[in-house]
């Protein structure tokens, strides 16, 4: 069974496969459908999973590995480790989740957008999954190259200015990144394929852990790799194409982008940056958490004076993302399982308040806070939920996001005590555009916008309920997302000695 089965297989066939049918298929409005049954069953093979971790006997559960270019020493090589396993996980929640909260809002060329959007799912979890560095930069490419497009066919007015940004950031990022991947290679030691093919370099993540680099060399890549990984976060001074993406991307490709996308960023610190690259790392770890914390000052600061609630959301994830990368900078192990942990943390709670904006703006038609007032009496459910996943978002006690933080503080106060300092103004500033949000949204008087819209329907409901579920279980019981990470921190700190 080991043989012809594996779940890292499946999370990449699967939405490959939703995506086909998607493509194909004659009536369009089934296309939806397709998209949100493929996706409940990566998630199924999402759970499934944790039942066979990382164990000799569940090795052909776990990994795949397929000669692929075998002159030239690369495989198509993809496994789950914890941190993989995490974020997969991740992204096999997200998906349904925004597609069934997202299911009344009506597409354009709905069988075009599905498909694609289930392209995007295959890209993400194979970046998280990819232990050869072609195979890591084919899936890079892959989730980035549908979002490009749903963004330029289905995003707002301006979507062509935002999309072609974010266009030419990702893709100088993906370039700098390639010329590393290639330089690395050709510093890698050679690897036998049988049939009495030997490749004199390897692609392999192994071969990359082992390469015979300088100090100097180190430097130079290190630079190549983090401004690629620093745009996809994105952290200052390297988030400018964010807030408008965010602003003009359809909201569903916008929960994509922010709940998830942005940690293949934070990814590519943990599995490539830091542990091909140790010398470097530990030289540029001060001017990375001194890059990280001012956008968590700047970006809190700009959302507190945002009038458009997207583009508040949009810096409040800057700060957030800002935050995780000084804790993974921190290098202790306190910080960096505060920094896992927070990964996913972050990603539920904002596709929840994602959620909720998507639904204001689908019934009112407007993305302005000062023209929205008193949803609170029209809309008592949504409230509810979204008071809890606001909470949840600034860290409150026994909810999902403090255990994180708490970790993430706690690492880069025995680091450095006026980094933690500088940092935690982002907590306080973040509690203070959040509820001034609410207060001006949800409370005051009704106004011509809000005194006829209804509350939110049962599929907005079940998901909601969902998020809220895993804020409270999560930050009650934090315990099984750090065992199931612990192991990779390990093994990370011990490549950093």
């Amino acid at each position: 069974m080991g043989t012809y089965f594996s779940f890292p297989d499946l999370f990449i066939w699967l939405p490959l496969l939703a995506a086909f049918l998607c493509f194909v298929i004659n009536k369009e409005q089934q296309a939806k459908t397709i998209a949100i049954v493929f996706s409940l069953f990566v998630l199924g093979v999402s759970v499934c999973s944790l039942f066979y971790l990382n164990d000799d006997k569940y090795l052909n559960f776990n990994n795949v590995n397929y000669i692929w270019l075998k002159y030239l020493g690369a495989s198509y090589f993809i496994g789950l480790d914890g941190t993989g396993r995490l974020l997969t996980m991740l992204t096999a929640l997200a998906f349904p989740m925004i597609l069934i909260a997202t299911f009344n809002t009506r597409q354009d060329k709905p069988r075009a957008f599905y498909g694609l959007m289930m392209l995007t799912q295959a890209g993400l979890m194979g970046v998280f999954m990819a232990l050869d560095a072609l195979s890591f930069y084919f899936f890079w490419e892959l989730a980035l190259i549908p979002i490009y497009f749903l963004c330029s066919k289905w995003g707002g007015e301006k979507r062509i200015e935002a999309t072609f940004k974010f266009f030419v950031y990702t893709f100088a990022g993906s370039l700098l990144m390639l010329i590393g991947i290639i330089y690395v290679y050709l510093h890698t030691t050679g690897r036998s394929f049988g049939d009495g093919v030997y490749a004199q370099h390897s692609f392999a993540l192994s071969s990359f852990y082992m390469s015979q680099l300088s100090a100097t060399e180190q430097t130079s890549l290190f630079a190549l790799f983090f401004v690629a990984f620093a745009i996809k976060m994105p952290i200052f001074p390297f988030h400018t194409w964010q807030p408008g993406a965010y602003d003009q991307s359809p909201t569903a490709v916008t929960m994509i982008l922010s709940g998830v996308m942005v940690k293949m960023g934070l990814f590519g610190l943990l599995r490539w940056l830091l542990p091909v690259f140790p010398l470097a790392s530990i030289h540029f770890k001060n001017v990375v958490i001194i890059l990280s914390i001012i956008g968590v000052v700047y970006a809190s600061c700009i959302a507190m004076i945002q009038d458009n609630i997207k583009r508040l959301v949009a810096y409040s994830s800057i700060a957030h993302i800002g935050l995780m990368c000084a804790a993974i900078f921190s290098m202790n192990e306190i910080s960096l399982q505060g920094a896992l942990l927070q990964m996913f943390n972050h990603g539920i709670n904002i596709i929840g308040m994602w959620i909720v904006i998507e639904i204001i703006e689908r019934k009112t038609g407007v993305k302005k806070i000062s023209e929205l007032s008193g949803l609170a009496a029209t809309m008592p459910v949504l409230t509810i939920f979204f008071v809890i996943i606001a909470f949840a978002n600034i860290a409150l006690p026994l909810t999902n996001a403090f255990a994180g933080e708490f970790l993430m503080f706690t690492g880069l106060y025995h680091y450095n005590q006026w980094f933690a300092f500088i940092a935690g103004l982002g907590i306080i500033l973040s509690a203070v555009y959040t509820l001034n949000m609410i207060r001006k949204v949800f409370y005051g008087s009704l106004n011509a916008v809000t005194h006829e819209v209804k509350d939110i329907s049962w599929n907005e409901k079940l998901i909601l309920l969902v998020i809220v579920a895993i804020i409270f279980f999560i930050g009650i019981y934090p315990q099984p997302l750090i065992e199931l990470t612990k192991e990779s921190v390990s093994t990370l700190l011990m490549k950093l000695k």
